[in-house]
């Protein structure tokens, strides 16, 4: 286990994955503003000098797989010799991960969703189908063999296609035609669904309710939003859309999610589409904590304390995204 230095020793000791990137530096830089008395272990296959800079404690990953019996014994180390109280993943695989040995992690707190929500979750052609018994309006998604089959189901192109298991935007690409079909079907290694383009790059929202675990979620707050060309938000604007609360309470209803959820939705015409659901704290986090709904500091009240996190008072405003240099 390769460890490096040590800041401050606190209250509240938490793990946080993924701080080589956005949304475990997020984490880190929310905590900080919490006001809980933190000490930061920030965790990566690769742990770079600005990482270092948002943590108190530093550890690489071992350079195992994560079905490797090797990862799991890091982290039982790790969580006995750092005298870790709370662990916040901040990948989805990470997730994943922690949520398969949920029962070696008995006797400490991980930030983690509901189970089924998280299976449900990992592949978007089982949560188009759950929505369509649900009765939930969600984008009409399909398995398609031909371009022949798009057009009958799905109508006039263009479409998207889209890894079933992804996440960031990654793997998804628009199709115009035939060509193109039969171009990114014979290219992809991955299995994927097709789904009808809806709404454009305007209509883009996406919100994030903390999950009560009880079939209730605090108020979300809702980004109109742009992406980057990597996928994650770049442009936010707080605003109220009552017909995303709406469906966000309906949704919690029927999904009993615990903890950091984010939804995401395109609007065409008066219709709300639901994209996908991320059982986790996502790359806009540290927007969300600019505005005021700190998700870090919520785990820490939710997981540790067992505390309803308290009701916050959003800001509204506009928020960009933007590359900086970090110098030694």
């Amino acid at each position: 286990m390769n460890i490096k230095k040590e800041k401050s020793n606190s209250l509240f000791r938490i793990a946080i994955t993924g701080v080589g990137a956005i949304i475990g530096q997020g984490i880190a830089k929310s905590l900080r503003q919490s006001g809980f008395d933190v000490t930061i272990i920030g965790v990566d296959k690769q742990i770079t000098p600005f990482a270092q800079s948002l943590c108190d404690l530093c550890v690489e990953k071992p350079k195992v797989d994560e079905e490797d019996s090797a990862y799991l014994d890091f982290w039982m180390s790790l969580i006995v010799e750092q005298q870790v109280d709370l662990i916040i993943p901040g990948l989805e695989v990470d997730v994943f991960f922690l949520n398969q040995h949920r029962q070696h992690f008995l006797n400490t707190c991980i930030a983690l969703n509901n189970p089924t929500l998280i299976e449900l979750a990992k592949d978007k052609w089982h949560t188009f189908q759950f929505l369509q018994r649900a009765h939930v309006i969600a984008i009409p998604s399909l398995l398609p063999e031909s371009w022949q089959e798009c057009l009958t189901q799905l109508g006039s192109p263009p479409y998207i296609l889209k890894p079933r298991c992804g996440n960031g935007s990654r793997g998804i690409v628009e199709l115009e035609d035939e060509s193109d079909f039969l171009y990114w079907k014979k290219k992809v290694k991955y299995s994927f669904l097709v789904q009808p383009k809806i709404g454009s790059d305007e209509t883009e929202y996406t919100a994030a309710a903390f999950g009560l675990g009880d079939g209730r979620s605090l108020a979300p707050i809702i980004f109109r939003r742009k992406l980057s060309v990597a996928g994650n938000t770049q442009y936010a604007e707080v605003c109220e859309e009552p017909g995303i609360v709406e469906l966000i309470a309906q949704l919690s209803q029927m999904l009993s999610p615990v903890g950091p959820t984010n939804y995401q939705f395109r609007k065409h015409g008066d219709i709300w589409y639901l994209l996908e659901i991320n059982p986790r704290i996502s790359s806009s986090n540290s927007l969300r904590t600019a505005f005021g709904y700190n998700e870090a500091a919520m785990c820490v009240a939710h997981y540790l304390l067992q505390q309803e996190p308290s009701l916050v008072k959003i800001k509204s405003g506009k928020g960009w995204r933007y590359y900086e240099d970090f110098i030694l």
